[in-house]
């Protein structure tokens, strides 16, 4: 089985170096999918010997079509290529990984995605670190969704068409989606496939990527409308009943009975899921990550109103520090 690298990034600095010289250790087939940086990527690429495309700053600038980019490029040079290896440029691929999951496609036939496991690089720098290299330890196995490191079969690629190049968030569940649609089965496999870079360190950051996830949440469950089963509905609800139906129906039921003291259901409601998500887990910093994961219903819900009102033309908040 032939396999080429397709690397996107914008603005990764020394990340992208990092990642180029993992793949580059495995293969010559490489295309690195630029998203108008401004920090020499583009040349430090060319440098390495890999090719580029480039995006245009047209205001659309988004990972599925970085990858879609990406992919058309590694066809037209490397025809030969039967699955490609997509890597976001602030990951590093992890010796070992690739024959693991080549090995896999070829026994699998109905694969389409193989995927392991990303983990973060500093976890202890902050509170979000650990929460993101908890967010990618998903269950080994057949799965429903991949995230943006993946070895994916070329034919199933072509079969679907890619990634949806107008989604700003969430692209890979909703071509994964498409794929189980179709046939085709997705699998997280047990090994070490990336070492991630989030680099978040602040409240803000974290924040604006809870924003985010919400605009993707509501921007796939209108996508995935066509399909059996439409995704993010669970994780909408939560944000909307959480932020809005809640307190609004008890501020409600406060005045029509003219018992103000029903508001108190309110805070204590709130306390109460603290404590739930808190018990499911004896980790350091529990109380920590149950307390931000209740506040990040609040930025979700932004996000998806964001999308709700005003669709794609809404520009998605970026959380890196070094994106512009």
């Amino acid at each position: 089985m032939e396999i080429g690298f397709v690397v996107i990034g914008r603005n990764e600095g020394p990340r992208l170096r990092s990642c180029l010289e993992s793949v580059c250790t495995e293969s010559k087939r490489v295309v690195y999918a630029d998203s108008a940086s401004n920090d020499g990527s583009v040349a430090l690429a060319q440098q390495l010997g890999v090719a580029t495309v480039g995006l245009a700053d047209d205001g659309n600038l988004t990972a599925a079509r970085g990858r879609n980019a990406g992919y058309a490029e590694l066809r037209r040079r490397y025809p030969e290529c039967d699955a490609v290896m997509f890597v976001d440029g602030d990951c590093v691929l992890q010796p070992g990984f690739l024959q693991q999951a080549t090995d896999f496609l070829e026994q699998h036939p109905d694969a389409a995605i193989v995927c392991g496991r990303r983990f973060e690089q500093f976890p202890d720098a902050s509170i979000y670190n650990r929460l993101c290299d908890a967010e990618w330890n998903t269950p080994v196995g057949e799965a429903n969704e991949c995230g943006g490191d993946a070895l994916v079969r070329c034919a199933a690629f072509d079969q679907m068409g890619g990634y949806r190049g107008e989604l700003r968030a969430g692209e890979e569940p909703e071509m994964t989606a498409r794929m189980r649609a179709a046939g085709w089965k997705i699998w997280r496999i047990d090994a070490s496939m990336t070492e991630h870079d989030a680099k978040i360190l602040q409240l803000r950051q974290w924040w604006r990527r809870a924003q985010r996830g919400g605009f993707g949440y509501a921007q796939v469950w209108s996508a995935t409308k066509p399909l059996p089963r439409r995704l993010y509905g669970k994780q909408l609800r939560s944000a909307f009943t959480w932020t809005l139906a809640l307190p609004a129906a008890v501020i409600v039921v406060a005045v029509l009975t003219g018992r103000p003291w029903i508001l108190l259901v309110i805070p204590v409601s709130y306390a109460l899921q603290f404590f739930r998500i808190g018990s499911r887990s004896h980790a350091e910093g529990r109380w920590t990550r149950a307390a931000l994961l209740l506040l990040a219903k609040i930025p979700e819900t932004i996000g998806a109103l964001q999308f709700t009102l005003s669709g794609t033309t809404r520009r998605v908040p970026e959380y890196k520090s070094n994106v512009g």
